[in-house]
């Protein structure tokens, strides 16, 4: 799976002019299943982001995770992560999982990651979305589990 994590004071995903979730602070997660991808990997991947030290810590310093600060995630499938841009100008998208595994998939991260305890608000599979954040920071972080 790939992710691209931002540090966010607020953020919001809005669907057909209604916002369907939102968070304070937190992090937004935008993630893309990949092909051979399994709820293993998702659950790896929701793992990782819940225990990343990105939050200030009283000295200022990238100590804290999301569950020690207490912040939520707001959890947007991305399929666009998968982009190949090798050929032209014109990026293709075979290289991300098929729609029914990748939402499986999707939705099982955000499962899991509240399960972590992780307060979690979620996008709308394969929907038209406006996401809206104040990057804090900005903190950017991209994650991709099959990276060494």
């Amino acid at each position: 799976m790939r992710a691209v994590i931002q540090r966010a004071g607020a953020a919001s995903v809005t669907v057909g002019g209604r916002v369907i979730g939102e968070i304070d602070a937190g992090l937004v997660i935008l993630v893309c299943a990949m092909p051979g991808d399994d709820t293993a990997t998702a659950e790896a991947l929701a793992l990782k982001i819940s225990k990343l030290r990105l939050f200030k810590d009283d000295a200022g310093k990238m100590n804290l995770s999301l569950a020690q600060t207490g912040g939520s995630a707001l959890v947007v499938s991305q399929f666009t992560l998968a982009a190949d841009t090798s050929r032209g100008n014109r990026p293709g998208f075979s290289g991300a999982a098929k729609p029914d595994v990748a939402k499986a998939l999707y939705l099982h991260f955000a499962a899991h990651l509240e399960t972590l305890g992780v307060p979690v608000a979620t996008g709308e599979f394969g929907a038209d979305m406006s996401v809206a954040l104040v990057n804090d920071g900005p903190v950017t972080i991209w994650l991709d589990t099959d990276a060494p």
